[in-house]
């Protein structure tokens, strides 16, 4: 079970976009995300700081209204991304990808043809990681047994420590802000740790536990 964002994911342009919308410097959005990341706050803190009081959800709407919405393709994938996934279908494994993001982001992967089993989002879902409730289905999505279910994401609250609570195989990848500050943790619990997701297959055909 794959993560969305920053895993498969690059958010380069979701983040660019809301600068853009937002009226300001490109970096100044990262820069708060960065911050906001340090501080254990909420990615969408970076937008209340730049406009305090926003509704996000109108300015979703919004921003869908006007034709400035969320977009996916090709070239928002990290580059291991695809050869990747078909490695690990190669293997016989059930591959599936589920994250935090909106229902129409999980048709824009679908409209990516992934070498994927399944894709679900928590906009689709109604519940979002961390709660144990997203970890229910992605149980119900792998269609195995939680200990040989391995989720795979960059970011110890949302993905590494629910994910075990859920009695869940974790895998960390070091990719992204939120990767690349926790990633050498050794207070992560995590049962894997990679740099990016082809590393992956060779790591699980050596664990009988996940072949």
């Amino acid at each position: 079970m794959v993560d969305i964002g920053e895993t498969l994911v690059r958010d380069d342009r979701y983040w660019g976009s809301w600068a853009d919308w937002l009226g300001v410097p490109r970096h100044t959005v990262s820069a708060l995300v960065g911050a906001v990341t340090a501080l254990g706050l909420d990615n969408a803190e970076a937008i209340r700081m730049i406009r305090p009081g926003i509704d996000l959800q109108a300015a979703y709407r919004e921003r869908e209204h006007s034709g400035r919405g969320e977009f996916l393709d090709e070239t928002d994938l990290y580059p291991d991304v695809r050869d990747s996934l078909q490695a690990l279908k190669g293997m016989g494994l059930r591959v599936c990808i589920a994250g935090n993001q909106t229902a129409k982001v999980g048709s824009l992967l679908r409209g990516l043809d992934l070498p994927v089993d399944a894709i679900a989002t928590s906009g689709e879902w109604g519940v979002a990681k961390p709660d144990a409730a997203f970890f229910d289905r992605v149980i119900k999505l792998a269609g195995a047994a939680p200990g040989e279910t391995l989720y795979v994401g960059d970011h110890p609250v949302n993905d590494v420590v629910p994910a075990k609570e859920a009695g869940l195989a974790s895998c960390l990848i070091r990719r992204g802000p939120w990767g690349l500050l926790w990633g050498n943790d050794p207070a992560v619990p995590a049962d894997l740790r990679i740099e990016g997701l082809a590393d992956l297959p060779a790591l699980l055909s050596m664990a009988e536990r996940w072949s």
